[in-house]
């Protein structure tokens, strides 16, 4: 068992200001091009990095984090990168692992609300059919399947890192599920837990403490560290 395990959404993505925008207005398009592994963060999301990098500076020496891992993603790595520099502290060199990556969307990566429903019309009735839990996009993956992906990280996480301080910068859809998978929720538990503390906030913080010899939650999606909205 890992001795502490800290959870870490990246900063604000470019994704995350285009799509809502697009979405809200039944756009077709929305500019952000590429791949969603390559979406860079945005001048806010670099300043969230860099307020997470002074929450873990004023952290006392035995409880920083001694294992680094991120999503390989764009916008996970650099909030790392930007959160390590902006702290002036020496930390261990970061490691990716691929069972780390937001939730796959298969055909429908980067497609807005509106196009999804234009492209792909029977989307909607699948997605109603298989329940949201087992839904998984053309191509792509359901939560059961991220809970199935991260069940074999956490497995290998505290076998190859038991008694040492883990922390882990990824995505809304990993920081959820993870939670699924560590405290056994049921989807309708996973749900509450969005219906009480709101979807997963750029840049906020989810820690269990592991020193009962099983990992405990201590804080959920906060966001104290970071600057005003």
């Amino acid at each position: 068992m890992v001795a502490e395990l800290i959870l870490v959404r990246h900063g604000q993505s470019l994704a995350n200001v285009a799509f809502p925008a697009a979405d809200a207005e039944n756009l077709l398009e929305v500019e952000v091009s590429g791949r969603d592994a390559e979406v860079p963060l945005t001048e806010t999301g670099e300043e969230q990095a860099k307020a997470l990098g002074t929450w873990l500076a004023a952290l006392p020496e035995e409880h920083r984090p001694e294992v680094v891992i991120t999503s390989p993603y764009l916008r996970a790595r650099e909030t790392w990168r930007i959160a390590a520099e902006s702290s002036g502290l020496r930390w261990p060199e970061p490691h990716t692992d691929d069972r780390l990556v937001d939730r796959l969307m298969g055909e429908l990566e980067l497609l807005t609300r509106a196009a999804v429903q234009a492209r792909f019309p029977d989307e909607a009735g699948r997605r109603a059919d298989a329940g949201e839990y087992n839904y998984a996009p053309p191509g792509g993956e359901s939560f059961a399947d991220i809970a199935v992906r991260l069940k074999s990280f956490l497995d290998d996480l505290h076998r190859d890192h038991a008694d040492r301080r883990v922390i882990v910068v990824a995505h809304d859809a990993v920081v959820l599920m993870m939670r699924a998978v560590i405290e056994q929720l049921a989807w309708d538990d996973v749900l509450a837990v969005e219906a009480e503390a709101g979807s997963v906030r750029n840049a906020s913080i989810s820690r269990f403490d592991g020193s009962s010899g099983t990992l405990v939650l201590d804080r959920y999606n906060v966001i104290d560290h970071l600057p005003p909205a």
